[in-house]
């Protein structure tokens, strides 16, 4: 089976290839930069020159491909949904050009909402497209990302951080080396056929005042996190430099799952994995604060 990674030095992209090595495949890995692979990698994988967002270069590389781990790239423009329709458009070509027989989405919980969502809008189409497209597909909805308090690192040696969320409202946090692994099984498993939505929601569902407890507690220093307004927010992000559609689309990411938003995939035995966010501070916010 011949496998193809897109984003394959993202936060999960990165474990994602390291596991299909382990487990015997020499997967294709699709990037704008061979070149910044390490070479311990390198020598087990093939590489491919491609951006995701050009609809011809994306189904030139993927001739052949049997399956692919699918990843909309961040957003450049002031567009940031125009961004996700031209990824949608060039994946949905490859899929139907090259025949490829399934999809592993890496989409986000709020998805399902369809509308209203900022961002996750971009991956709803995604998901949409795909399934009109007919190919096996499972949507992996993954909840909150660890590695997004690495933004935040500043803010966090500085023990205060902000949210536009209510404080004491849980939400699933998970570790992005959880999602590769989901992934990687998905792929691997022969077994399955048809539309699926794989919700990644982590171990447990944490609201930003526990985080901020676990991080007091695991760093040595006081860290603090208060609620801000949401056009406090969006001001902030125009000041470091965002146009006001990109604004718009990361305050959406989280204010249209804040009022009364419940996701589609309840937390039960299949949406849990293990990593806990303790252990994930000490490997890998403590040594870059």
């Amino acid at each position: 089976m011949r496998i193809a990674v897109t984003t394959p030095q993202g936060n999960v992209g990165g474990h994602l290839v390291r596991m299909l090595i382990r487990a015997g495949v020499t997967p294709v890995l699709l990037t704008r930069h061979p070149e910044n692979i390490p070479a311990a990698v390198a020598e087990h994988v093939e590489l491919v020159k491609m951006d995701s967002r050009e609809l011809k270069q994306v189904v030139s590389a993927t001739s052949g491909v049997d399956a692919i781990y699918w990843v909309d790239p961040p957003a450049e423009s002031a567009d940031p949904l125009a961004d996700h329709r031209r990824a949608t458009e060039a994946v949905v070509a490859a899929v139907e050009t090259n025949r490829i027989g399934r999809v592993v989405f890496q989409s986000s919980v709020g998805a399902e909402k369809r509308h209203g969502a900022g961002e996750i809008d971009g991956l709803a189409e995604t998901e949409v497209a795909l399934d009109d497209s007919g190919v096996d597909v499972t949507h992996l909805r993954c909840g909150y990302f660890f590695t997004n308090l690495l933004f935040e690192a500043e803010s966090v040696k500085a023990g205060r951080l902000q949210t536009v969320l209510p404080l004491d409202a849980p939400m699933s946090w998970v570790a992005p080396r959880d999602i590769a692994e989901v992934a990687a099984l998905t792929l691997l498993n022969r077994d399955w056929s048809g539309r699926r939505v794989q919700a990644v929601h982590g171990p447990e569902d944490l609201s930003w005042t526990q985080v901020a407890e676990i991080l007091t507690e695991e760093l040595g220093w006081e860290v603090r996190v208060a609620r801000i307004a949401d056009q406090q927010m969006r001001e902030q992000y125009m000041h470091v430099g965002m146009p006001p559609a990109m604004a718009d689309a990361m305050l959406g990411m989280s204010t249209g799952l804040r009022d009364g938003f419940t996701p589609e995939q309840a937390r039960s035995t299949v949406t849990t994995t293990p990593a806990r966010l303790r252990g994930w501070i000490r490997e890998e916010l403590v040594p870059v604060l």
